[in-house]
């Protein structure tokens, strides 16, 4: 198991560095998680810890008790062969420790969010996740997460970048691998994040209407991710054909045993 989940460790950490960008499909089951990991292309996978709690009847925002997203993470972390990062949100309270029980459940990785809290507060909490890597003797991937531009949409853009910056920067010097800054980035706000933060550095989420993965590998970007997306996309899948079926309708073509 520990040469096991350390071989993960070190693949997930390579993938994030590479020249290559890093597209992660968040998953929340161990049935889509073998869908995905059965994707061509699909090096790695992430959750999505929205789409965990809305499967299991919880709004999102840590509402979910701590163990059962612990339990859903595992379950999908044996599901794949692939190296797994989880979505822990803000670390539900106690982030070393949370990062701890992730880990003892296969995950090598995970997004920590900062939630605007005061910079030292912030800075303390990703490195608690990092110190509870190496307790659990691996090199944990911390794409720290930071809510500037999420919280931010009142504020002098000016200055919410120059506040991503500046976290970016602290959380990378406690050792997280890359700094996730999620929301719909335009092209010059990407270039300034990657030239305050580094190249292959800054990790993002595409949504409708973000720049596209090959524009955003040459803008420097390391990895992507699709948060409560792909799930969306899924029930916009299953609501449609609900409705055709219900119309009178037929199941929809091409449709495919994956499980």
């Amino acid at each position: 198991m520990t040469e096991t989940i350390n071989a993960k460790a070190a693949e997930l950490l390579r993938l994030h560095q590479s020249d290559e960008i890093l597209q992660v499909i968040n998953v929340w089951d161990a049935i889509t998680a073998r869908v995905i990991t059965d994707v061509p292309g699909t090096v790695a996978l992430a959750t999505a810890s929205h789409s965990i709690a809305a499967s299991l009847g919880y709004p999102d925002g840590e509402n979910i008790p701590v163990n059962e997203m612990i339990e859903a993470v595992g379950r999908i972390a044996a599901a794949t062969h692939l190296p797994v990062s989880a979505d822990l949100e803000s670390g539900y309270g106690d982030p070393g420790e949370t990062t701890r029980k992730a880990i003892g459940v296969g995950i090598v990785g995970g997004n920590v969010e900062d939630q605007m809290r005061p910079l030292k507060d912030a800075v303390e909490q990703m490195s608690a996740v990092i110190k509870a890597g190496a307790s659990e003797g691996i090199d944990f991937v911390l794409n720290a997460r930071t809510d500037a531009f999420l919280k931010g949409k009142d504020r002098d853009p000016a200055h919410v970048l120059v506040d991503a910056i500046e976290r970016g920067r602290a959380f990378l010097d406690v050792g997280a691998t890359t700094v996730f800054v999620p929301g719909l980035l335009d092209e010059p706000s990407v270039v300034a994040l990657v030239d305050g933060i580094g190249w292959n550095k800054v990790s993002v989420i595409n949504v409708p209407g973000s720049l596209p993965p090959a524009r955003l590998q040459e803008l420097g970007v390391a990895r992507i991710s699709y948060g409560p997306w792909t799930q969306r996309i899924a029930l916009t899948a299953l609501a449609d054909a609900a409705a055709t079926l219900l119309g009178g309708g037929e199941l929809p073509a091409g449709t495919r045993a994956l499980n």
